[in-house]
């Protein structure tokens, strides 16, 4: 039996790989969104215990270091300035994640159209394939019926097609 090749196999295999490498940068932008979420995430809980230091440190009624309290406040200053950039850098992981999904969906679109193009012509050839065994077994019923079982067909069965009885 005869085998389906699909002429534009190596247009898919391409589109596939694009896809994939598409697919690669989007899983890469979305580790870098993570980290700077998690070092978000740590900037605030930081800040938030750097404050609450600074507030011990702010009793009313007691002696307040001076020196201390300002080095705890450049500490979370520092902490919050961190945190700031780490935002911004989001914001611009963001922007690019966006696009990496707007071309992962585009790669995604093109591979899904070789495909079904792929699939249309597979169920086309196997609907010739299955026409032509049609074909070849009503040839071989008719040589059975018409020609008797006999080599070279013999007289009777070239009546029978000439239409003579």
């Amino acid at each position: 039996m005869a085998r389906f090749r699909f002429e534009l196999q190596s247009v898919l295999e391409q589109r596939e790989r694009v896809e994939r490498a598409r697919q690669r940068i989007v899983a890469e932008l979305e580790r870098e969104r993570v980290s700077i979420e998690g070092e978000i995430r740590s900037c605030r809980e930081l800040a938030m215990s750097e404050s609450s230091d600074l507030r011990a440190r702010l009793v009313p009624g007691e002696a307040v270091d001076l020196d201390a309290v300002r080095v705890q406040a450049s500490a979370s200053l520092g902490v919050l300035a961190r945190a700031q950039a780490a935002v911004v850098r989001l914001a611009g992981v963001y922007e690019r994640l966006d696009r990496a999904r707007l071309e992962l969906l585009e790669a995604a679109t093109a591979r899904r159209a070789v495909e079904l193009l792929r699939d249309r012509r597979l169920e086309a050839w196997k609907r010739d394939e299955l026409r032509r065994e049609q074909l070849v077994l009503d040839d071989l019923t008719n040589a059975a019926r018409f020609g008797g079982g006999r080599e070279g067909g013999g007289a009777g069965s070239a009546s029978l097609i000439g239409g003579e009885r």
